[in-house]
């Protein structure tokens, strides 16, 4: 059974992403962060999003979700988990509206540019 629990840890490292590589479409009051254990995904990590239709339903504006499973992240390198997270956030679109940005734009070339913006 997969258990998701709040990371605060991925939460502020995925806040000094945002802040350091100057990503300010993304809202962070609107964007938390889980680890999960107990799946059997291949995936290190994944993107969700609140979509248009739920928002409605809720009458909220968009919210993201970045989940990371634990039996997979956590072994990585500090590099590593930069640029997964990095990749993650990739997908989040400009317009913070509820979308996703596909893999041509949260591509390995995108995050190398954005990871070493991060280290310049």
């Amino acid at each position: 059974m997969i258990s998701y629990n709040p990371a605060m840890d991925i939460e502020q490292r995925i806040f000094h992403l945002v802040d350091s590589l100057a990503l300010g479409h993304i809202d962070k009051a609107r964007l938390k962060c889980f680890r999960s254990t107990g799946s059997s995904s291949r995936a290190i990590a994944r993107c969700y999003a609140l979509g248009k239709l739920w928002q409605k339903a809720l009458n909220t504006q968009a919210h993201y979700a970045i989940e990371v499973i634990s039996e997979k992240f956590d072994n990585l390198s500090e590099e590593e988990k930069t640029r997964v997270l990095i990749h993650e956030l990739l997908h989040i679109p400009q317009t913070f509206g509820g979308g996703f940005r596909q893999h041509d734009f949260a591509c390995r070339k995108n995050v190398d540019i954005l990871y070493r913006r991060l280290r310049q």
